[in-house]
């Protein structure tokens, strides 16, 4: 199964082996409000762990999509291109940003549970 964690800027990561698929939270979402245009990274990019990874616009601002963990892009999520909305509408399904190989799978452990991130977001 699948294991999701999340970052204080509000990307998850849900990690299945060694590949994660990285999104914005549904709160992020939220607080970004009507999304209009999303920059994806290369594939074959090297990111690291908080380097800026994508780009999602929205009526309101733009803002980075950090990466949560170092790794190597392997996918992007190209429909996000002609339908942007997709992360408003299901952003932890269909509206995911990128797959990355994870190079250093540590990392993991230094994100928050999906019950942290609740408690974290419940704080806000």
């Amino acid at each position: 199964m699948a294991e999701t964690r999340y970052t204080r800027d509000h990307e998850y990561i849900r990690v299945d082996g060694d590949t994660g698929t990285v999104g914005i939270t549904d709160y992020a979402q939220q607080q970004l409000g009507d999304v209009v245009f999303v920059e994806l990274p290369q594939v074959g990019k090297s990111v690291a762990k908080g380097g800026e990874a994508a780009v999602v616009e929205s009526v309101k601002a733009a803002s980075e999509v950090y990466a949560p963990v170092a790794g190597e892009v392997v996918e992007v999520n190209g429909d996000l291109e002609g339908a942007p909305g997709t992360v408003n509408e299901d952003p932890k399904g269909r509206g995911w940003f990128m797959k990355m190989r994870i190079t250093d799978p540590a990392q993991l452990a230094e994100l928050m549970t999906e019950d942290q991130y609740n408690d974290y977001v419940a704080g806000l």
